[in-house]
């Protein structure tokens, strides 16, 4: 057990390393001169550090729920989202699948995904992983590839990228989020424009303190099961698509 856990500590030094030494190399090449100390280096170094401590969690959860799923219906663990990062660039999101396979693609009038407590689609599991945002906890993994961060406003699909009004652009500036402003102030019970908006808003005023504050907010938020699922239902309808839903509610 000793020798097992001097293996996991070294294998878990030399990522931090590398992942720190990467994170120096990005912010001297794509970093803004401009930007604050935290933006081009802090932040990285905090996401590696979190995602590391985070990689028990994520192999526990995987287990646990990867199990249910197989359970419920025989399907695949792991739905594994298109998005769009930063500056507009595709990445796949990883996820735990919490709908059935094949599930169509329920849009509401504005253009987002539908989220709603009553959503057909959804497995029993999936129902408990969407409650205890079990479901997103695969996306530490992105985090350590340096596609997500920790904090940041959460990615959206590219057709929904379409969709955005003057100014909403903005969020795709910095890189996506496991957690965000708008995800802990409001979730999916706000107006999909009205999360935009928040996005917008952490850009602008984006710092350490900030990150912190949103970080422990989020197991509060979690915790008390706040903003789940939109709260006006009205105007969701079925689009053509047979592929599982495309954003698998995020």
């Amino acid at each position: 057990m000793g020798k097992f856990a001097k293996i996991a500590g070294a294998t878990a030094a030399i990522i931090a390393g590398a992942s720190a030494g990467a994170a120096v190399v990005e912010g001297l090449r794509d970093g803004d001169p401009n930007a604050s100390f935290y933006d081009r280096f802090g932040k990285r170094a905090c996401d590696v550090a979190v995602g590391i401590v985070a990689l028990p969690v994520v192999g526990a959860v995987v287990a646990g729920c990867g199990a249910a799923i197989k359970l419920e219906d025989g399907g695949p663990v792991f739905y594994n989202a298109p998005r769009v990062g930063l500056n507009g660039r595709d990445f796949t999101m990883y996820k735990l699948r919490s709908m059935r396979e094949n599930a169509p693609d329920l849009v509401m009038e504005d253009g987002s995904t539908y989220n709603g407590e009553d959503d057909p689609r959804m497995t029993r599991i999936g129902a408990f992983m969407r409650k205890t945002s079990l479901d997103e906890i695969p996306q530490f993994l992105n985090v350590l590839t340096g596609d997500m961060s920790v904090v940041g406003p959460r990615p959206d699909l590219r057709r929904e990228t379409e969709l955005y009004r003057p100014g909403e652009e903005v969020k795709l500036t910095v890189k996506p989020g496991v957690t965000g402003y708008a995800a802990v102030y409001g979730r999916n019970s706000l107006p999909w424009h009205d999360r935009l908006a928040l996005d917008a808003e952490y850009v602008q005023k984006r710092s350490f303190a900030l990150d912190v504050k949103i970080f422990l907010k989020t197991f509060s938020t979690v915790f008390a099961q706040e903003g789940i699922y939109i709260e006006d239902e009205e105007g969701a309808q079925k689009q053509g698509s047979q592929h599982e839903a495309g954003s698998q509610a995020s």
